[in-house]
């Protein structure tokens, strides 16, 4: 609620938001208040406020003219909510995922990008770019456990993966024995083929290499 006197308030309107839009995620409820926030003028941005998932407008008497404007611009944020592209931190908590995960599963594709939107930090000069989801997807991927299903994949894969490391370390470790057997194999059949001269000792006593 806005930080004013309570009996000083006496224009107040309150829309809900349906299951629907916020996908049972406070982040998304918020997200949405965000962008009331960012349409509505700065003189009435504190004038709504949300508890849980009740959006509330609330000003004096002798701003009716303004609350007025500012019901209309809740009214069209709330119809559109519905449509409203679902943003990184939202799908996080949507679909009880890491942000670790998500990366990978929009890099694969299991995770379909909507596009990006590009904004300014608070404060600052630097821009960022972030992918957003549409939210039709977005419901029919925690309708169907998507996520719980991608996870067993992922350790499926990575288990596959791990046993195949193993496999060919040993393979490796095979081969390089097999290769030192052979080395050593063919070393001793040289030595082994090599001519074999008797009688030096004799021939020298007889005083021939003199």
């Amino acid at each position: 609620m806005p930080k004013r006197e309570k009996d000083e308030i006496e224009l107040i309107r309150t829309w809900t938001l349906p299951a629907t839009v916020t996908m049972g995620s406070a982040v998304r409820a918020k997200g949405v208040l965000q962008e009331i926030q960012a349409r509505l003028p700065a003189t009435s941005k504190k004038s709504i406020s949300l508890e849980g998932v009740d959006l509330t407008l609330a000003m004096t008497a002798n701003e009716k003219t303004s609350f007025n404007a500012a019901a209309a611009i809740v009214a069209k944020v709330v119809a559109e909510a519905g449509t409203l592209p679902v943003i990184p931190r939202e799908i996080e908590d949507i679909l009880t995922i890491k942000t670790s995960e998500r990366h990978r599963w929009l890099g694969d594709g299991r995770l379909p990008s909507a596009g990006t939107r590009t904004v300014r930090l608070n404060g600052r000069a630097r821009q960022i770019t972030f992918h957003v989801f549409d939210p039709k997807v977005v419901e029919d991927l925690l309708d169907r456990g998507a996520a719980e299903e991608w996870r067993v994949e992922d350790a499926e894969a990575k288990a596959e993966k791990r046993q195949r490391a193993t496999y060919q370390a040993k393979l490796t470790r095979s081969l390089k024995r097999e290769a030192a057997k052979r080395s050593k194999k063919s070393k001793d059949d040289a030595k082994d083929s090599a001519p074999k001269l008797g009688g030096w000792e004799e021939f020298d006593v007889d005083g021939l290499l003199r």
